[in-house]
């Protein structure tokens, strides 16, 4: 109803919008810094303001009392799942919760640990896609990829790589509310399962520990460590988080790189410019289009009180287009250089799990660019519903060299 009455920011949840929200985004940057919903939440497209409320204290993931905004809200009931996660976390909480898992998380460890998976996990993968000629990158290469590497990494065996990708979709379209009776089914269906394979991965653990992340949380709780609620919600966040993201990354740069053939030809000449290609992606189609704060306290920002207690979504999406910022910022271009993007957000709560998406990601756009130079759209992309995970549910192409 209010993205009839011409609320932009209510727009943003419109089919039509979701795989282009930037004409949007330009409706909100032209009313401001700052826009407030008729829904009650402030936005900002501001790249400046953005990367600022991203770093004040006086801005965090709780309110005043202490209660993450929304997690009883029967539209939001993905919040739940995480509310006893570091994701929902203000200090001191966070800062226990991450040093948990951060080590795990840091470059050098990871490709020493899961590089060689990695390597040999799109070897096969891009081994069989060229045989067929014809396949969906999703399913195919950016969806069991990133799911075989954090299931070995927290100590997920004989993954379902199948189930899991549905427990991703189901359980990210969630974050923009349910949209009907039958995602709620799904909803709970996909979380209850999730849980109960946690619930049995931690009874093993505890008898019978391993060389992994899940092993680390469970000694961590039954040292007092963390807590129980706090371990479950751990878990099913580091599982979903480690492979949500990459999916969509994978599939955001293949799709970006098709769509401008010259950057795509420059990157089969120089795949070394992989890294470049991820960065860029993740400026330019970024798989998380927005971060939730909320002010601790009465916040003065360029000009505008922001109440305490107010919810503010930082609309990364715009912000990394922000043309006070970046030149031609709707120019797809992988060798790119000046601002960094805002996409893992920043301050206490930057991503835990990007130096393992930039790694998975750079490592699979460098072999497609090296094994399959003639690659081509095969059909129409079909994207995920829901505007605050952006991503595709299918991106059909071909080798064109078959």
């Amino acid at each position: 109803m209010f993205a009839a009455l011409g609320d932009p920011l209510c727009q943003l949840q419109q089919p039509r919008n979701i795989a282009d929200p930037h004409p949007v985004y330009r409706k909100l940057r032209a009313r401001g810094p700052f826009y407030r919903s008729r829904l009650g939440y402030w936005a900002t497209t501001s790249y400046q303001l953005s990367n600022e409320i991203m770093r004040d204290p006086r801005f965090g993931m709780r309110n005043r009392a202490g209660v993450v905004t929304f997690s009883d809200d029967v539209t939001r009931p993905s919040l739940s799942l995480v509310t006893e996660s570091m994701l929902k976390q203000d200090p001191p909480d966070h800062g226990r919760l991450r040093r948990l898992a951060s080590p795990a998380f840091r470059r050098g460890p990871l490709a020493d640990k899961v590089g060689k998976t990695i390597e040999k996990t799109v070897q096969t993968l891009l081994g069989e896609a060229e045989v067929r000629g014809e396949f969906d990158l999703i399913s195919d290469l950016a969806t069991p990829l990133p799911i075989t590497v954090i299931a070995e990494l927290l100590g997920v065996p004989n993954v379902d790589i199948g189930r899991l990708a549905r427990y991703g979709v189901v359980l990210g379209a969630a974050m923009d509310g349910l949209r009907s009776r039958q995602h709620l089914r799904d909803f709970r269906q996909s979380s209850g399962e999730l849980t109960e394979l946690f619930r049995r991965l931690i009874e093993q653990r505890r008898s019978d520990p391993a060389d992994d992340l899940l092993s680390v949380l469970v000694a961590a709780r039954d040292e007092d460590v963390i807590t129980e609620p706090e371990l479950m919600a751990s878990c099913r966040l580091l599982l979903m988080a480690g492979f949500e993201t990459t999916v969509n990354l994978i599939g955001n740069a293949v799709l970006s790189l098709l769509r401008n053939p010259d950057q795509w030809e420059l990157l089969t000449e120089r795949p070394e410019l992989a890294h470049g290609a991820v960065e860029e992606t993740l400026r330019y189609e970024p798989p998380l289009q927005a971060n939730l704060r909320v002010a601790h306290t009465d916040v003065v920002l360029a000009g505008r009180r922001i109440p305490a207690d107010s919810t503010m979504l930082v609309l990364l999406g715009a912000a990394n287009r922000d043309p006070d910022v970046f030149d031609e910022p709707d120019r797809f271009d992988i060798t790119r250089a000046g601002p960094e993007h805002l996409s893992f957000g920043g301050g206490i709560h930057y991503c835990l799990g990007a130096p393992l998406a930039r790694l998975e990601a750079e490592i699979a756009l460098r072999a497609l660019a090296e094994w399959m130079p003639g690659l081509r759209l095969a059909g129409r992309p079909e994207w995920r519903p829901g505007a605050t995970v952006h991503g595709l549910l299918h991106l059909p192409v071909r080798n064109g060299r078959q």
